[in-house]
């Protein structure tokens, strides 16, 4: 059986067998929050648990899934619609992703209400556990207002030296914003092989993303989406 996802040394309690389910699809909880009237959240939700890949071990799961060997697009959106839709129906609670709008939810709000996620140096997300890598592959709505953990320490207060800040080889992630066109400009030509096979830069360098145990085959993956 897959380990107990980490929300438990996170000092969350979750209801029923939801651990259990999120355990075996590889999923960790993130963050959670109780949402107000300005959160966009489903009438009469109390606890808004958001959901990322757990590592190790996830890329080995889902690249294994149905929707990654039938050859059709989106693969990670659709394995992540059909699982969380299904731990959602068996636990009574609502699905809610970050795909599939307009209208979109705000998940880069919920990530900051969560008090486990901040915004980095470069601007991009940065999550007390996967660091730069962070990924939200959805969010359930629950009617309990579960108690919550205290909030976690941003790392990038003790982080030495904000390595992230000067890891991209064009400058095009930096604290003064994203050049989208430099970006892309550098990972067509052989020189950005790098980030194209192991990840972007600038999330590598990332004290916390390092020890997080993503895969290079999903940054892969995931580099490979971003740039087609």
């Amino acid at each position: 059986m897959a380990p107990a996802p980490s929300s438990a040394a996170d000092g969350l309690a979750l209801p029923g067998d939801l651990a259990a389910r999120l355990a075996a699809a590889r999923l960790d909880v993130f963050g959670a929050f109780h949402p107000n009237a300005d959160d966009d959240a489903p009438d009469g939700t109390g606890t808004i648990l958001l959901l990322g890949p757990h590592e190790p071990g996830f890329w080995a799961h889902v690249s294994a899934a149905p929707e990654f060997l039938d050859g059709r697009a989106d693969p990670m959106d659709r394995w992540s619609l059909r699982v969380i839709a299904d731990i959602a129906k068996a636990t009574r609670t609502t699905a809610l992703f970050p795909f599939g709008g307009p209208p979109w939810r705000p998940f880069i709000r919920w990530a900051t209400r969560s008090g486990r996620a901040w915004t980095s140096p470069v601007q991009l997300l940065v999550h007390d556990r996967a660091g730069l890598m962070v990924s939200y592959r959805g969010a359930l709505a629950l009617t309990d207002r579960l108690p919550l953990p205290p909030a976690a320490s941003r790392p990038c207060n003790t982080c030495d030296g904000a390595p992230c800040a000067t890891a991209c080889p064009v400058g095009a992630l930096t604290p003064a914003g994203y050049d989208l066109a430099a970006c892309h400009s550098f990972l067509d030509g052989p020189e950005g092989r790098d980030c194209m096979e192991n990840g972007c830069a600038v999330r590598r360098a990332c004290p916390v993303s390092a020890r997080y145990g993503r895969l290079p085959e999903q940054s892969r993956f995931h580099m490979k989406a971003f740039h087609r």
